[in-house]
């Protein structure tokens, strides 16, 4: 699977050891499952939760969380993902280009690394990390990195390590990367309005952590049908320098109206768009 087939919008989070619940998590129509292995599962679980991995119970990209370098589960963790080949793996605690060249050694060419980002030395490190050839992507361990840096789950806080993903993303050539989760599930509207600043950030996605997060999660990376209208007209607007709703119009602003096309085809604008 390439990476450009993992330029998903919503993957979500679901407890290995309960595989009762993968086909529950399918049906709630993400854009992928991630099986975790790791922050999810009690440490008493963790051989349960290896065997419980299968990936036969959907046609949706499956990647698997694994648990991060160092602690007692990760050499398990990486040969029982090299059997089960899954879409890509999730590399918790991403911190430098040696470890993403030895998880790469166990799993082989055909699984992917999705590098999680949670801590400051992932940070600093990012640029490196997103031009590993074995990653297909960026993530945002938003929660992590602010336990790492003692600082608040806040946007202020974070709206740096934010960009320096965008921008390491960008620069490697990778999709957007994926924002952190939304702790609370029983906000939607939260939940939608985080996505909605990460798509403003340039974030091409955002983790999600409960069924109830995707439709949010899809609505505030999706367009308004006022910006794709503008966006029409922009494209409609030719060649050249230009004018549309008294604004000058160039190629640079044509360029972010046909990000905004693809971004609504994407993510299934509304009819009315």
């Amino acid at each position: 699977m390439t990476a450009g087939s993992l330029d998903f919008i919503v993957p979500l989070f679901v407890p290995a050891h309960r595989p009762e619940r993968f086909g529950k998590a399918a049906a709630a129509e993400p854009d992928a499952v991630i099986l975790d292995l790791e922050d999810a599962v009690p440490l008493d679980a963790k051989a349960q939760a290896r065997d419980a991995l299968r990936t036969d119970f959907t046609s949706l990209p499956i990647l698997v969380r694994i648990n991060a370098a160092g602690t007692p589960w990760h050499a398990d963790d990486l040969a029982v993902v090299a059997r089960l080949r899954p879409a890509a793996v999730l590399l918790p605690k991403a911190e430098r280009p040696e470890t993403l060249a030895a998880v790469a050694t166990h799993l082989g060419l055909d699984v992917t690394i999705l590098a999680l980002v949670e801590t400051a030395l992932g940070l600093a490190h990012a640029r490196a990390l997103a031009a590993h050839p074995a990653v297909c992507r960026l993530a945002f361990g938003s929660v992590d990195f602010c336990a790492d840096l003692g600082c608040a789950h806040v946007r202020e806080a974070l709206l740096s390590a934010r960009s320096e993903l965008v921008l390491a993303s960008r620069l490697a050539g990778l999709p957007a990367p994926l924002d952190g989760v939304t702790t609370r599930i029983d906000a939607p509207d939260e939940a939608e309005d985080d996505a909605r600043y990460a798509a403003a950030l340039g974030f091409g996605g955002k983790l999600a952590i409960h069924p109830r997060q995707i439709a949010p999660i899809h609505a505030g990376f999706r367009p308004s049908p006022e910006d794709i209208r503008w966006a029409e007209r922009v494209i409609a607007s030719g060649d050249g320098a230009a004018a549309v709703d008294g604004a000058m119009v160039d190629e640079p602003v044509r360029v972010r109206a046909r990000s905004i096309l693809a971004r609504a085809r994407r993510g299934s604008a509304p009819p009315d768009a």
